[in-house]
């Protein structure tokens, strides 16, 4: 009985943060309140805040869930673990220049929007850099150990912004080919980092 109910909520659960991942692409963060989310997923206001405390705790379920899916932690461990270096640049690249599909793209740049305006969305992402840069961190020291942790850091810093050009680049102009410039932002990432290692 009790792991049915277990189970029923964690369905409840995902179907709500789907509906209200579907409104945030479609209206943004702002035009979306908790009676839409209501009732876009059929679940009463009432249980939804049973479940979370505010929108802004929606927002950090849907963010942790698409950042788990795209840092592939447990991929780049095992490569780490393995000391398979093509399997961790590859990793590295596919951090920097990853095509996510349109609606992560827009869900990506709302978030961004809202960091300078909205303090609970900023912990948000300082909380998601900080994870992002912890495997970063990771797959770098395994690539280069002796690197200076300075260099490493300059190195992530990198990574994450071409990501985020990436994404704002592919975002504003969908129409255009981006695949040259990932190739190129590869073969570059690629020299870079076997530079630290020199």
């Amino acid at each position: 009985m009790e792991r049915s109910r277990a189970i029923r909520s964690a369905a409840r659960r995902r179907h709500l943060l789907e509906s209200a991942r579907t409104l945030f692409v479609e209206k943004g963060f702002h035009q979306t309140g908790m009676a839409q989310i209501a009732n876009a997923s059929g679940i009463a206001v009432g249980q939804i805040y049973r479940d979370f405390a505010n929108k802004e705790a929606i927002i950090a379920a849907i963010c942790e869930a698409d950042l788990t899916a795209w840092l592939e932690e447990d991929v780049l461990e095992a490569a780490v673990d393995a000391g398979d270096s093509a399997a961790i640049r590859s990793w590295i690249n596919r951090i920097a220049t990853n095509e996510p599909p349109e609606e992560d793209r827009r869900l990506m740049c709302e978030l961004l929007a809202e960091v300078g305006r909205n303090p609970s969305i900023a912990i948000i992402n300082r909380k998601a850099d900080a994870r992002l840069r912890i495997s970063l961190e990771a797959a770098l020291l395994s690539l280069a150990p002796r690197t200076s942790a300075q260099r490493r850091s300059t190195m992530m810093d990198l990574i994450i912004s071409v990501s985020w050009g990436m994404v704002a680049g592919m975002q504003l102009f969908p129409q255009e080919d981006h695949s040259r410039l990932r190739d190129y932002i590869g073969s570059l990432l690629e020299r870079e980092v076997a530079a630290l290692a020199d």
